[in-house]
């Protein structure tokens, strides 16, 4: 279900929603201990991040050594939480919601290049 929700977002809405919020974005990014840095450029790092995630020829095995699941594969485990995620979630979904962050980066660079 929340890959269907992710997938119905207009990307070109979203991001003018982004760009009218931006402010206040960059006002808490701030205040969270980042000055003199872009939240833009952060969520850029993060949207680059989740396109990065690798797409293994078969699904991945998981263990559990303790209490948590992780990953068999030490590669897979050393990866950030969102990469993981996409993992976790199947290949089908995780091409869907990568496709969906293409376009939402492609929206967010357009936007940036018309400010």
């Amino acid at each position: 279900p929340y890959v269907r929700v992710f997938d119905a977002i207009e990307p070109h809405e979203l991001v003018q929603a982004y760009v009218r919020a931006y402010p206040l974005f960059q006002t808490a990014y701030e205040q969270l201990g980042y000055p003199g840095k872009y939240f833009n450029d952060r969520l850029m790092e993060a949207i680059d991040d989740l396109l990065d995630t690798p797409e293994p020829a078969t699904p991945p095995e998981f263990m559990r050594p303790r209490v948590l699941y992780e990953f068999a594969d030490p590669d897979l485990e050393t990866r950030s939480a969102g990469q993981k995620m996409l993992l976790r979630m199947g290949r089908e979904n995780a091409a869907r919601v990568k496709a969906k962050l293409r376009e939402i980066r492609r929206e967010l660079v357009a936007a940036t290049v018309r400010r």
